[in-house]
């Protein structure tokens, strides 16, 4: 009787022990859940009001309480944005010389150093693979004005030289990135087709750059975002508009003293972001892959 008692109470604690542990987890994937949908709505409320706003007449951009839905969409402002004196298509167009420039820049030159790092042999090789690291160091401001100098003498100035020839000479963190994938990789393809006659720059272009096809990706991808939308460097070495890529070129929809055309610089902004979320999700596989890869798939 008092086994049978004890057997109970043992299985009764399991019980509670067992419900005490779903409460807790349900607890846990509920507040979780909470979190996710905050952080959603503080990520996308940015996106929402700039569509919004895009498709509001001037008088409602100006509104107090502001207006979310706006009486009448306004298709036109679209229209009005990206044609006429705004000069969109010449920004555009030069923000893809600039973008995908520099983005076949990068993955070529960072694709042959990382290889070279992570695949052949030479004395000093380390301490000059760390000697490439320690230039992530380096902040941008250290730099800027002996390269603008050495820019302004070779008569690059208002060109697209500046921005486009250094990035033909890789990037510490794209061939560190490399690297590393690199290394993964298995040596026995490489050693076979050494043994058929092919050079290392063979042996690169035959083997290593097609089962790299996913770091080379995601390499592409954060090269091509990062000079997407970058401001500073055409600032610094641009002075023409017809030379404006649309980070500099959506500058002039804001006017002084309160003269700013928000529908127009909204509508125009929309439009902007569209290239990045395309080829994202044409190349997500690549780029998620070359995240996380660790090895090579059999």
């Amino acid at each position: 009787m008092a086994t049978t008692t004890v057997q109970s109470s043992a299985a009764a604690t399991r019980r509670g022990m067992f419900a005490s542990k779903k409460r807790s987890d349900q607890i846990i994937q509920i507040t979780a859940t909470v979190l996710c949908l905050i952080g959603l709505v503080a990520i996308l409320f940015p996106l929402v009001w700039m569509i919004s706003t895009s498709l509001k007449t001037r008088a409602e951009v100006a509104q107090f309480p502001p207006v979310w839905i706006p009486a009448e969409l306004q298709w036109q402002n679209y229209r009005d944005a990206l044609t006429g004196n705004n000069r969109f298509d010449i920004y555009f167009r030069n923000t893809m010389v600039y973008a995908l420039g520099a983005m076949l820049g990068e993955t070529i030159s960072c694709a042959l150093v990382g290889y070279g790092f992570a695949r052949l042999r030479a004395p000093g090789k380390n301490a000059l693979f760390l000697l490439v690291l320690s230039t992530m160091m380096l902040p941008f401001t250290v730099t800027l004005i002996p390269q603008y100098v050495i820019f302004a003498n070779l008569g690059w100035i208002d060109t697209f030289y500046p921005l486009l020839v250094p990035k033909f000479f890789g990037s510490a963190y794209l061939i560190f990135m490399l690297r590393q994938f690199f290394k993964t990789l298995p040596k026995d393809y490489e050693e076979a087709a050494r043994i058929d006659g092919a050079s290392y720059f063979g042996v690169w272009w035959r083997v290593i750059m097609p089962l790299s096809l996913p770091a080379l990706g995601a390499v592409a991808i954060m090269s091509f975002m990062f000079h997407y939308q970058d401001f500073l460097g055409p600032l610094l070495y641009l002075t023409s508009q017809n030379n404006y890529p649309m980070s500099l070129g959506l500058q002039q929809f804001r006017a002084p003293f309160g003269g700013t055309a928000f529908h127009l610089l909204m509508a125009a902004s929309v439009v902007t972001i569209i290239p990045p979320i395309v080829l994202f999700f044409i190349a997500q596989r690549y780029f998620i892959q070359g995240i996380v890869v660790s090895g090579v798939k059999g």
